[in-house]
């Protein structure tokens, strides 16, 4: 009965968690699922591995039908022995997105349990935390694996602090499992932010050990954790190894090109600029958004009303009312610092003021290290315009020039501040009558006297956007006077729901001070006030008015006319779609493309149509055996144009031109006739194409024909009369892809900055190209040990906490 008792109020919180997931997106319940169009683009990357993998019962590793070819690794690779995703399946069994909601709330509940919290506060903690609006908003748009990391989060916080607490068991098994998790949910920049909180909290805890010269109990716990963080990563190897390997190669890494584009110097060591990374900068002044979701006009969609400066307008302008109406329900309000928001970052007034009551009251000197979390996180967030501390960490903090959209770190800051908003609502109920009136006082005044200082600091704003210009020249002054004034009435609004919500919870407070509720009550009533002020504004940006049926979001795409026209050519080519831009996977959901959509592309292949296809140069997109050319006409129709110059899926050349620098490859690109000559890069590869100095009489009369074409192997033909130097138009990717000649392993090198070639021996020869990443399998061998260490250290905690509570009872 005890056990029941002390297990129920969890198993009810749980069951609310579920309910509560499913009713906020109530549209999964009748089989629809949310479009999103991160994911859509993603559904059109993995088209080709996914039907393989169902055709072949293989996993390929790599894919044709994007960048001219790339390894899947953060396309969802499926890697052999991957208990841990396994466990995750096991744990996100609500459909999609409502599957991450309840991680949210189930992560974050763990961690205020750790921290002491009752079961009904830490409800609605959760509650509070998973509705913090960007939370929802990356749910909205397909962020998926960025939603993933971060609701495993609080997890591994609690983990660290349970062992921390000397609970070397308990804390070092959710440590290491929660941490297995937050890597396997594969966003890398969302675990890098965790990083850096983790810092701090170890910091503040080694701060208290050393302070107490608890040495000895510092180096279990150290020790614990070390443990806990080598299995974790070691469970995750081979997707860790082959992302790693992978980085090199994407934009992520370091760029070999000493120029840009237009041939001014380029001055960054890597492919991703200062300005990329800090191009999504958090305004300082936008900050106040935490605490007034509109302050800064909300997103660059917002729906407004007929209540609007803008619905006047356009009924002044003789539009329709119904047309106005509809016209005004997503409006560019937003005028911050940054380019595109789809949603404000709001955490809540209620939860910033009960945050701002822990400061004054919560006695647990751990207040201060979700305090610094949340400070370091906004800092950071500001980007570009906080230079000092942005540029620092972008030159010397190791890999924080790996990630960009500076301002998502402010993920930490959504975990900090519900944290010490229960801190604060716990230890309110602990205080006497005298100290609970100080800190509602106290609390009212900071929270509801930066409201004031909002109100009136309002004229200092002039409430422009960056694209106002292009506004106020495309619609005329009136539309942008009309857009600047709804952006100042919401500023206004917004400040005045704030304060409303910040009287609402100190008057729940002051009602159970004077003992007209009971403390439950209070707190329940807190709690919805907390969550319905959250629930409300994430309601504007992702709601049932965004889900479809299945169908859609599972085939996002819809064959064109032009897809159908090129799908009749059965033979292997490439599809450049020109409206595209190289950024979308439309093209990929039907074709071989050239183009595709992906946060860290292949660099070469990107800097090639940067350098080269942007500027109209055909011999590239000859090479790459662009065969099809989708455009749009002045009407804005496609249709497709045949490229009768395309080299098709290999050929012999007469001419190899040496050079020893990126550069040159690169500018001799601009007049190389492929179809003739390769561009070699004798000091970088020179050992795998040997004697490549001497002259040679190269035969270019012979023929080489595909037999084969999958995504992990192709297999050739080739006959030729004497020595021939092959070019094949495929991505040349050095750690993965092996060459065959007549079974024999042959060495193949890079040419013409991003394509294969080989020597190919006069003489009949089949030609073979396989894909067989050495990553895959050692990954997979660690991952598998790594597996069975974590279950004897399961069963081997098991039974010593068994044994010495056995000893414990005698």
């Amino acid at each position: 009965m005890k056990i029941i008792n002390k297990f129920y109020p969890h198993a009810l919180a749980i069951l609310g968690f579920v309910i509560v997931s499913l009713l906020y997106f109530y549209p999964v319940l009748q089989g629809k699922q949310i479009f999103q169009s991160d994911i859509a683009q993603y559904t059109g990357m993995a088209k080709e591995q996914n039907d393989f993998r169902a055709s072949d019962h293989v996993e390929p590793f790599w894919t044709n039908s994007a960048f001219g070819g790339m390894p899947t690794y953060q396309l969802g690779a499926k890697y052999p022995y991957d208990f841990i995703g396994a466990i995750d399946d096991v744990l996100r069994f609500l459909p999609r997105p409502a599957d991450y909601l309840f991680l949210y709330f189930l992560g974050f509940y763990g961690l205020l349990l750790v921290l002491k919290t009752d079961p009904l506060k830490a409800f609605f903690g959760a509650l509070a935390f998973g509705f913090s609006t960007y939370l929802i908003i990356i749910l909205g748009v397909g962020h998926n694996s960025k939603a993933h990391a971060i609701a495993y989060m609080p997890l591994v916080i609690a983990g660290f602090i349970l062992v921390f607490r000397k609970k070397y068991f308990l804390g070092g098994l959710l440590t290491m499992f929660a941490t297995a998790l937050e890597i396997n949910a594969n966003h890398f920049q969302m675990t890098y932010y965790l990083l850096i909180f983790l810092l701090i909290l170890s910091g503040y805890f080694i701060y208290l050990e050393i302070k107490e010269k608890s040495y000895k109990t510092l180096l279990n716990s150290l020790g614990v954790l070390a443990v806990a963080g080598v299995f974790a990563i070691g469970a995750n190897a081979t997707n860790l190894l082959a992302t790693a390997e992978y980085a090199g190669f994407s934009t992520r890494g370091k760029s070999e090109l000493s120029f840009n584009p237009d041939g001014s110097k380029n001055t960054s060591s890597t492919a991703m600029t200062r300005n990329y990374i800090t191009e999504y900068s958090y305004g300082l002044a936008e900050s106040f958004n935490l605490i007034a979701p509109r302050l800064f006009g909300g997103s660059n969609n917002e729906a407004l009303g007929k209540d609007s400066k803008m619905y006047e307008f356009m009924i002044g302008q003789g539009v329709p009312e119904g047309q106005a109406a509809d016209y005004v329900k997503g409006m560019p309000t937003y005028w911050g610092d940054q380019p595109i928001v789809a949603a404000p970052a709001y955490i809540g007034v209620v939860v910033f003021f009960l945050a701002i009551m822990a400061l004054f009251i919560d006695d647990r000197k751990i207040k201060y290290v979700f305090l610094s979390g949340a400070i370091v996180a906004l800092i950071l967030s500001w980007g570009k315009n906080f230079p000092l501390l942005t540029d620092f960490f972008i030159d010397y903090v190791p890999m924080y020039n790996k990630f960009r959209a500076v301002s998502s770190i402010q993920v930490i800051l959504e975990l900090c501040f519900p944290v010490l908003a229960i801190m604060g609502l716990q230890s309110f109920f602990k205080l006497d009558n005298k100290l609970q009136w100080k800190a509602v006082y106290s609390s009212v005044g900071v929270a509801f006297g930066l409201i004031v200082a909002l109100f009136l600091s309002k004229s200092m704003f002039d409430f422009t956007g960056a694209n106002d210009g292009y506004y106020r020249e495309s619609y005329g002054p009136e539309f942008v006077d009309a857009l600047i004034g709804d952006r100042m009435s919401l500023y206004s609004a917004d400040l005045l729901r704030s304060g409303f919500f910040i009287l609402l919870v100190a008057g729940v407070l002051w009602l159970f001070i004077k003992n007209k509720i009971a403390q439950n009550t209070a707190i329940i009533l807190v709690g919805l006030f907390m969550v319905s002020d959250l629930f409300f504004v994430a309601k504007n940006y992702v709601s049932a008015k965004d889900f479809v049926s299945g169908r859609e979001v599972e085939v996002p795409f819809q064959e064109t006319a032009s897809d159908i026209e090129i799908l009749k050519d059965t033979s292997h080519y490439r599809v450049f779609e020109v409206s595209g831009n190289f950024s979308s996977a439309r093209a990929s959901y039907f074709h071989k493309s050239i183009g595709g959509y992906h946060a860290a592309k292949p660099r070469k292949v990107q800097q090639l149509f940067d350098y080269q296809i942007a500027k109209n140069n055909m011999e590239v997109l000859n090479m790459l055996n662009v065969k099809y050319i989708i455009q749009t006409n002045k009407e804005g129709k496609e249709f497709p144009t045949i490229n009768p110059n395309a080299n098709g899926n290999a050929w012999f050349v007469n001419d190899v031109k040496l050079v020893n620098k990126a550069n040159d490859e690169m500018k001799l690109l601009e007049q190389l006739d492929t179809k003739r000559a390769a561009i070699f890069n004798i000091h970088l590869y020179g050992d795998k194409f040997k004697n490549a100095r001497l002259k040679r009489n190269l035969d270019t009369t012979g023929t080489i024909k595909v037999e084969v074409y999958k995504p992990n192997y192709i297999k050739y033909t080739s006959n030729n009369k004497g020595e021939g130097l092959a070019v094949f138009s495929e991505i040349y990717y050095e750690d993965g892809w092996n060459a065959y000649i007549d079974d024999v392993k042959t060495e193949h090198f890079p040419v013409d900055y991003v394509l294969r070639a080989m020597i190919v021996p006069a003489g009949e020869h089949t030609i073979e190209f396989k894909f067989e990443p050495q990553v895959i399998k050692t990954g997979s061998i660690i991952t598998l040990i790594s597996a069975a260490g974590m279950l004897l250290l399961v069963v081997g905690g098991i039974y010593y906490e068994r044994k010495k509570s056995l000893k414990s009872n005698v």
